[in-house]
């Protein structure tokens, strides 16, 4: 090489290495990935809560009986089942993000088809499509979250699912009474010759667009990646998430994980116990049970519930935005107890405080007199019952509503645990029917008695989680797969049965 091009290179400016992502900057990424997979929850609590500020609007245009009105109510749950079972074998036969998909375009299709209905049957139809769409954001969310986030920051990003169903709850309570308010009534109508109650059904297609746009803006789980072989695009995706150093832990971790998942489709969940192995029947009973403290007794008919003891619509209303508010602020609590005092303590805890809200809740609304025709709580019961009712939202929503999920996550074996959540969770979404159903007719005998049930079984989920429920705070999961078996309490329970 002569001097001349020793100079020319020389004088030719040197390009800069090409540098990493800052650890902070991976965890930002991550972050905002995690919070575009949470739309799916947002839209599972809008979806649900919805329902809320129009029932008594659809019960006087359709002029139903309590029994039609709580299965309308209740119908989406039908789709939830559906949507949830098939939702994890979709997701692995066409991946994540074409599952999103399908879920956002159900959310759409339900809006708007909810929102022109001209009958029951109708309505019902459409109730069920949006709960498909339900059922799939349930399993695909916290799925797709929990396989983009490394380990080190996994578990407080699965909990952003939880925060936003209960930001889609407050979202949803929060339109219904916008929307009421500028109708002056949820019958009145409101926009292009709609009442307003269409309307809260129909504003449910701007996040349904939304999350739709997000999906396919954001990439496909590693995970899935992995499972169809394609390893070089997983380390693509991983690159832009964790560090180099954590690269190859991060894609063993996938590769145990599909082991255990291929042994799992050959364990059983049968046993001795009335056919079902003990901690299935457990699961089982945990997931019932939570539904059947009555709190989408609440989050479903809460504005029926309070004009039905004398307060008026737009009143009723803003009450339901507070107790929507409420579940929000209580959920930072739970993620901040969780790992401190345990999941069996706080969940004591909360059923403890179930038992007092709702016991004094039923013996509140047991003191509705008629005024004028008309249902009312006489003297302090009308305040005493509004504040018996947040605050057992508070203890519901801090301890009930988002511990156990972690727990059942953490009690089944490994080799049990996605056929055993599964099946506890569609119980729990039959519970969710069954409570929802009923409560119309049973609160239309007596809003005490329909209370006093509830009361009966926070009382049952004190001794079933005294009795039954071990503490799996600090464990890994197959140290809590060994704990169960081992407890004296257990070992009663596997005899009884």
């Amino acid at each position: 090489m002569n001097s001349d091009t020793h100079r020319s290179a020389a004088s030719q400016p040197a390009t800069p290495a090409r540098s990493e992502p800052s650890p902070r900057a991976l965890k930002t990424r991550v972050l905002v990935l995690a919070i575009a997979g949470a739309l799916g929850g947002f839209l599972f609590g809008y979806d649900s809560s919805v329902i809320n500020g129009a029932v008594n609007a659809i019960e006087g245009e359709f002029v139903l009986r309590p029994a039609i009105t709580g299965f309308a109510v209740a119908s989406a749950l039908l789709g939830c089942v559906v949507g949830a079972y098939f939702a994890g074998q979709l997701s692995n036969r066409w991946g994540r993000i074409p599952v999103m998909l399908l879920g956002s375009a159900l959310f759409f299709v339900s809006a708007i088809g909810s929102g022109l209905v001209f009958g029951v049957w109708d309505l019902i139809f459409w109730r069920v499509v949006g709960g498909l769409g339900i059922g799939i954001a349930s399993v695909t969310a916290p799925a797709y979250i929990a396989e983009i986030a490394p380990r080190k920051i996994r578990g407080r990003l699965a909990s952003l699912q939880q925060l936003a169903i209960t930001v889609g709850i407050f979202a949803a309570l929060l339109t219904n009474a916008f929307l009421a308010d500028i109708a002056a009534g949820a019958a009145q109508e409101l926009w292009l010759g709609l009442a307003a109650w269409r309307w809260m059904f129909m504003a449910e297609a701007l996040p349904a667009v939304l999350y739709g746009v997000v999906a396919l803006l954001i990439p496909e789980s590693p995970r899935y990646l992995m499972l169809k072989g394609d390893e070089a695009k997983a380390r693509a995706v991983l690159s832009r998430m964790v560090t180099p150093e954590e690269m190859d832990r991060e894609l063993r971790d996938i590769r145990e994980a599909l082991v255990h998942e291929e042994v799992a489709r050959t364990s059983t969940l049968r046993g001795s116990a009335l056919g079902l192995k003990p901690i299935v029947w457990i699961g089982i009973a945990a997931g019932m049970l939570q539904q059947f403290l009555g709190i989408n007794a609440i989050f479903y008919y809460s504005t029926t519930l309070w004009q039905s003891v004398g307060f008026t619509e737009s009143d009723s209303f803003r009450i339901s935005v507070l107790t929507g508010l409420i579940n929000i602020a209580v959920t930072f609590i739970a993620i901040a107890l969780i790992d401190r005092i345990g999941r069996r303590k706080l969940l004591l805890i909360g059923s403890v405080g179930m038992l007092l809200t709702l016991g004094t809740m039923a013996i509140a609304f047991s003191q509705s007199i008629e005024i004028a025709g008309a249902p009312s709580l006489p003297g302090a019961w009308g305040p005493v019952a509004l504040v018996a009712a947040n605050l057992y939202v508070v203890c519901f929503g801090a301890t009930w509503g988002p511990v156990l999920w972690v727990l059942l996550g953490e009690i089944f074996p490994n080799k049990l645990r996605a056929k055993a959540m599964g099946v506890a969770a569609g119980m729990h979404w039959i519970a969710n029917f069954l409570v929802s159903t009923s409560f119309p007719v049973v609160a239309g005998i007596s809003l005490g008695l329909a209370y006093g049930i509830f009361t009966f079984f926070a009382a049952v989920s004190i001794a079933f989680v005294w009795l039954f429920l071990p503490e799996t705070n600090g464990l890994s999961l197959e140290e809590a797969d060994t704990l169960l078996p081992a407890t004296r309490t257990s070992e009663r329970f596997r005899r009884r049965v």
